[in-house]
């Protein structure tokens, strides 16, 4: 199985445990307030992104053969950061103004979007 369908498979099983996150934005959001989440709705972008990132990864992975190991590593690590992104703003808002965190958001959406354009070039032209 190519790595990419690996780590999609990974990140859909992810995507499917902050599912229960979810629940508790609605069924428990007392448990989210113990916990200092102050932006349950961030939680639920996290999950939806973990779900369509693990599904763009298994459906590259599938589709083209022989992804070279940088344009994986890149596509991985813009897939599985992307979402996570979302969680420290679920606790803090106000994270978002932070240098270290928007360095992290360029680098995390130049990634994907390079590797998922480099990864479309190779594919193309096999």
């Amino acid at each position: 199985m190519p790595f990419l369908v690996k780590a999609g498979l990974v990140e859909l099983a992810l995507g499917g445990l902050s599912g229960w996150l979810v629940v508790m934005t609605l069924e428990r959001p007392d448990w989210l307030r113990r916990a200092h989440v102050r932006h349950p709705p961030r939680l639920r972008q996290a999950h939806l992104d973990w779900i369509m990132m693990g599904t763009i990864l298994v459906a590259a992975g599938a589709a083209v053969p022989g992804i070279p190991d940088t344009i994986a590593a890149l596509v991985v690590f813009g897939a599985y950061v992307n979402p996570a992104l979302f969680v420290p703003l679920a606790f803090d808002a106000g994270t978002a103004q932070r240098l270290s965190f928007r360095v992290l958001t360029v680098v995390s959406f130049l990634a994907m979007s390079g590797g998922l354009t480099t990864l479309a070039v190779h594919g193309l032209t096999r």
